[in-house]
C-alpha cells in the first residue's frame, strides 16, 4: 500500500525572500468586490509566484496593478483546462511556484481548479490554501439564518424542469441552503424555491462588498413577489434559505389538520398544486405534502375527482 503524501506548513506562512519560499501550488482567495478585501499573505504570494493562473488575465491584471504587483499570468478556465493543466503541472514539477486565483473569491468554489489540485496532490506537489474572501461565507454570515450546518448547492439549472428536479432532493435536508443565481432568473428561481421548499425565511445577498450592496431578508414567497415586480437586478446573487422547520410545524399542525388542508385544496386543484399551496401555508416540504395528497386521491379520501 503506497504511503500517503503529506506536506506541512509553517505556522505563520511568512515568506522572507525568494530563495526561502516554499514551492508548490497556492490557492489564493481574491476580493469578491472591494479590492481592499485581500490578505497581506495573499499579496506576498502573488508577488513571489513564478506564474499566476487565473480565469481572466485582464480581470486579475487589474487586481495586481492596484496593488503594484508585476506578475506573469496565464489563463486557466474550464474551456482551456485540458490543454493548460499539463503545462502548469510541468512547471510545478520543475520546482516553480504557481498561484491559482479565480475572478472573485476563493478558488474552486464554483470555479475551475479541482482537477489541477487533485493531480498536483497525486504527484506529490504541495498545495497550500491562502484563505480570504468568499461570497458563500459572506452571505451565510449576513443572512441572519442558522449557520451551524449548511449546504452549498452552487448554481441551479436555468431551465424550469431541470431546476425543479435539481432542488427537490434538498427539500428535507436539515441545513441552511446556499445557492448562487443569475439576477435575470432570480424571480422565477425564488418562485420555484418557495413551491418546493415552502415559505421559509431566506435572504438575497447581492453585490456584496460593492457600492450597490443589497441584503434583503424575508419569506421565499414574499421575496419572489418582490423581485417579480421590480426591474431585473444587476450583479452577482447568493440566496440563503433557512432549514426546514418540519419538526416545529408538526407541533402546530396535526396529521388530521394537514389532511384537512389538503382535502380543501384538492376540491379544486391537482395534487401538485394543492401540495404547493399547503407548503406555503405551513412550511412543510412540498414533496412530503405531495405524497400525502396523491395518497388521499388514490384512496378516494378527497372531495374531488380531478
Amino acid at each position: 500500500m503506497p504511503e500517503p503524501k503529506v506536506h506541512s506548513s509553517a505556522t505563520d506562512g511568512t515568506v522572507t525572500d525568494r530563495s526561502s519560499k516554499r514551492l508548490g501550488l497556492y490557492l489564493v482567495a481574491t476580493p469578491i468586490g472591494n479590492l481592499g478585501d485581500i490578505t497581506l499573505r495573499a499579496l506576498e504570494i502573488l508577488r513571489r509566484a513564478d506564474m499566476v493562473a487565473c480565469e481572466d488575465t485582464r480581470h486579475t491584471g487589474r487586481l495586481l496593478s492596484a496593488h503594484g504587483i508585476n506578475a506573469k499570468t496565464t489563463s486557466y478556465h474550464d474551456h482551456n483546462a485540458p490543454r493548460v493543466r499539463p503545462i502548469l503541472l510541468a512547471r510545478l514539477a520543475a520546482g516553480e511556484t504557481v498561484a491559482l486565483v479565480s475572478d472573485a473569491g476563493t478558488p474552486l468554489i464554483s470555479d475551475p481548479g479541482y482537477r489541477l489540485v487533485a493531480e498536483a496532490a497525486a504527484a506529490g506537489i504541495p498545495v497550500y490554501p491562502i484563505p480570504g474572501a468568499s461570497s458563500v461565507l459572506a452571505a451565510l454570515c449576513v443572512a441572519g439564518l442558522p449557520t451551524d450546518r449548511f449546504l452549498f448547492l452552487g448554481f441551479a439549472p436555468s431551465r424550469a424542469a431541470a431546476r425543479g428536479k435539481f432542488l427537490q432532493p434538498f427539500a428535507t435536508v436539515d441545513a441552511t441552503l446556499v445557492i448562487l443565481e443569475s439576477p435575470k432568473r432570480l424571480a422565477v428561481a425564488l418562485t420555484a424555491m418557495a413551491e418546493i421548499f415552502g415559505d421559509r425565511p431566506a435572504a438575497i445577498c447581492r453585490e456584496m462588498t460593492k457600492l450597490h450592496e443589497e441584503i434583503v431578508r424575508g419569506a421565499l414567497g414574499d421575496l419572489a413577489q418582490r423581485y417579480a415586480a421590480a426591474p431585473t437586478p444587476k450583479g452577482e446573487v447568493v440566496i440563503v434559505i433557512a432549514p426546514p422547520e418540519a419538526g416545529a410545524m408538526a407541533k402546530k399542525f396535526t396529521a388530521a389538520e394537514i389532511d384537512a388542508l389538503l382535502r380543501a385544496r384538492l376540491a379544486d386543484e391537482k395534487p401538485g398544486d394543492a401540495a404547493a399551496h399547503v407548503a406555503a401555508e405551513t412550511g412543510i416540504a412540498r414533496r412530503t405534502l405531495y405524497s400525502r395528497a396523491v395518497a388521499l386521491k388514490k384512496s378516494g379520501d378527497a372531495t374531488t375527482d380531478n
